[in-house]
């Protein structure tokens, strides 16, 4: 199932969010085809700290502008923090090592990745 248009430009405003902040390995995972409960995931890497907080409060910001009501926060803690926007759409903000230790993608593997190429690095027209 593709999404539509609505939730495409929600997804594209989270994903620009993160990498505004310099958040890497931005990942898309749509979740509609083995998931009862979950439709979307984002998931981005930063440093612990500062990056972290500078991520999800520019995630939080864009995505509000974008549609998406205020998000529920779970943790923070210094390695992971998510982003719950009503079920949707879930942002998991993580270290380096949080991210390769919970292999949120591995477990996912199932689900489509959705490609959003960074516009930085698109060739000039």
């Amino acid at each position: 199932m593709t999404p539509d248009t609505r939730t495409l430009t929600q997804l594209q405003a989270i994903v620009d969010a993160a990498r505004e902040r310099r958040a890497e390995d931005v990942t898309v995972l749509d979740l509609t085809a083995v998931s009862s409960t979950l439709e979307y995931f984002v998931i981005c890497t930063a440093s612990a700290g500062l990056q972290l907080n500078a991520v999800q409060e520019n995630i939080r910001e864009k995505a509000m502008a974008a549609g998406l009501p205020r998000p529920s926060v779970e943790g923070p803690s210094e390695r992971w923090l998510l982003l719950a926007f009503g079920g949707g759409i879930v942002v998991h903000i993580m270290t380096k090592d949080a991210r390769e230790y919970y292999d949120l993608e591995g477990l996912w593997s199932d689900a489509r990745a959705l490609d959003f190429p960074d516009v930085q690095d698109s060739p000039k027209a």
